[in-house]
């Protein structure tokens, strides 16, 4: 499995949308906000999701996941735009850990959200600001 990319997205990424999560209650509603910021329709309980909006909510949802177990609060998830790209970035505020790739870890163990998000995305890369330690990915926008 090849490392994670240590660099942010690329600078002139805009910001589409932000959500902020200070525990897994919200992450429902953040696949259902994922889905209205990336097709523009509202998801209807029971709806299944296209392929892409699919693939970034359930990194979104893995990477928050992590977040929220092993960060510090709050996580805030961030879809960005760039040419025909869509990237996701999350953060969280705890700074003394850097992402590992567990693939040492039993299936059913848990600790595969960066595996799956390098599994179905463009790019995966991390970076730390200074007060932020981001994980993000890259989907294509269509």
């Amino acid at each position: 499995m090849a490392p994670l990319l240590t660099s942010p997205p690329p600078p002139e990424a805009t910001e589409l949308r932000r959500w902020e999560l200070a525990d897994p209650a919200g992450l429902r509603a953040l696949r259902a906000s994922l889905h209205e910021a990336v097709t523009g329709e509202e998801l209807l309980d029971g709806q299944s999701l296209d392929e892409v909006p699919e693939l970034i909510a359930l990194v979104a949802t893995e990477l928050a996941t992590n977040a929220l177990k092993h960060g510090i609060p709050p996580t805030i998830i961030r879809l960005l735009t760039i040419d025909e790209s869509l990237i996701l970035d999350v953060a969280d505020h705890d700074l003394s850990t850097i992402p590992e790739l567990s693939d040492t870890r039993p299936m059913g163990a848990g600790g595969r959200g960066l595996q799956i998000a390098m599994a179905v995305s463009l790019e995966v890369g991390w970076y730390a600001t200074d007060r932020t330690k981001n994980i993000w990915a890259s989907f294509p926008r269509r």
